[in-house]
This record gives structure tokens, sequence and C-alpha cells, in this order.
């Protein structure tokens, strides 16, 4: 595999990758979404009381109206601890549904730049996800639930303080301040039409993941995560460091490295 070092490349777009997490950088066809909204469920029912039935219209009703069910509970005044409902929908998710993924990690550990995890999940399922994956020290920053709702925890009343999450403004900002990057030189991976717009909005590049074709907002499609050498080459594109001259790689060229199995991985 070609190793780049770690000074920021001129020649590159880019000088920092975000990532979304869930349906992102693992298929969304692995099961856990399914058993994320039955674990939903499960909390409406066996926390807030509400019966099978009400709890499937209302999970569907609160993520339209308030981007989660959490953060509609909390704007309904139910005093929902958010540990308490992540133990409960992700705590409860059959990890062993996400599959280690060596071409992921290759091409992650091909990427020179800034890699930041960028997800509305809680850290804890964080780290579980990318543990599974195999790609847990791949990445040089996490901004999660915890970082966009510092003062969740602190609040008096369940109105006090908002939830915060993808796709609204305020939830990019905290992002773009946290990881100190410039949105101009920032490309935005996420699987979500909605977050990809927020990502544009805020002046980042943005590639929208499993889909073929493009939004407006979306500067770039790709079906899936692992094409992203094939799509956005220009990612690796070697720039001139320390006076040493500019070295170019095909496509075929990065496509190739990022084939070959890593050791250990």
């Amino acid at each position: 595999m070609v190793v780049f070092g770690n000074s920021v490349r001129e020649s590159s777009s880019f000088d920092t990758i975000l990532f979304d997490l869930d349906d992102t950088l693992y298929p969304g066809n692995t099961g856990l979404s399914g058993a994320l909204k039955r674990n939903i469920e499960d909390f409406l029912v066996e926390k807030c009381g509400f019966s099978e039935t009400q709890a499937a219209t209302l999970r569907v009703e609160l993520f339209k109206t308030y981007g989660s069910t959490l953060a509609g509970l909390r704007v309904l005044g139910y005093n929902v601890d958010a540990d308490d409902y992540h133990s409960v929908v992700h705590g409860r998710l059959p990890y062993d549904l996400i599959k280690a993924d060596p071409q992921l990690r290759n091409l992650l550990n091909s990427i020179s730049q800034r890699k930041i995890i960028f997800t509305n999940s809680d850290r804890i399922h964080a780290m579980k996800a990318m543990d599974r994956l195999g790609i847990a020290d791949c990445f040089d920053q996490i901004i999660c639930f915890e970082t966009m709702n510092p003062n969740l925890s602190k609040a008096t009343r369940p109105d006090e303080f908002p939830v915060v999450l993808k796709p609204s403004m305020e939830a990019l900002k905290i992002a773009l301040s946290v990881a100190e990057v410039d949105p101009r030189r920032t490309l935005f991976l996420d699987d979500n039409v909605r977050n990809i717009a927020a990502g544009k909005a805020v002046g980042l590049r943005t590639a929208l993941v499993g889909k073929t074709m493009k939004t407006k907002e979306a500067d770039y499609a790709l079906e899936k995560v692992n094409n992203l050498a094939q799509v956005i080459p220009e990612i690796w594109v070697n720039g001139v460091e320390k006076g040493e001259p500019r070295i170019s790689r095909t496509n075929s060229e990065i496509e190739s490295s990022l084939a070959i199995t890593a050791v250990g991985a």
C-alpha cells in the first residue's frame, strides 16, 4: 500500500473527511435498522406506557416532526434520560450483524487527511459499531450525540435544552466548530438526503452514500463507501511535501492499492 505523510497536500481538494456512521460505513441492509426501530418502540412501551400500536405510529410521527424519537419525547414533556434511552435503543442491538470490513479499513488507512466520524448516535454505539467493522483506530475524532448535546444531562425540565441532531443547522455548526475545519475544504459523506442538504448549506462538499444519482445538494453520489476511490479519486492526489516533487497516481493504481488486504485487518 502506498503511504502518504501526515501533512496537508496542497494539490488535494480536501483537508478533512467527515463520515457519517450508520448506513454509511456499513450497509443499510445489515438488519440493524429494523432492530433499531423495534427497540425504539419497545422503549415507548416499557418506559413511556404506550401500547404497541401507539408506539409504532408515534415512532414515525416523532421522527418526521422532531428528527428523532428522543427529541420529540422531550419536547412533549417526557423527562427521558438520554443515557437510559440509548441503553435500550442501541444497547439491545444485535451488533454481531456488523461484519469486519478489511477493504474499508484499507480505504481509510490510505487517506492521509483527517478523518472524523460525525454521527447522531451516542459514543458507546459508535465505538461498538466501529470495533465490529475493525476501523476504530482509523479516525482522528468522533463527533456524536454527546458532543452536540453537552448540557442535556443538566436540564431541570425536558424542554430546557432541545436535543440537537443532524440535519439541524446548529448540529452542523457545532461539528464545524469542534472539528476546527474549513467547510470549503471538507468532504462530508452521509446516507441521509436531509443531512447532505444541511451540509451543503454550511458550505461543505457533500457525497451522498447509498445512491447512484446525485441530489441537488450532493456534489457526489456513491452506491457504497468502498467505491470512494472510483468516485472521488482526487482525495488521493499527491502534493508537494517538503520540497519533494509531485507524484500522481492513476485510478487503477489507487484501486489496486486498496484491493490489498491489510496485514492484521
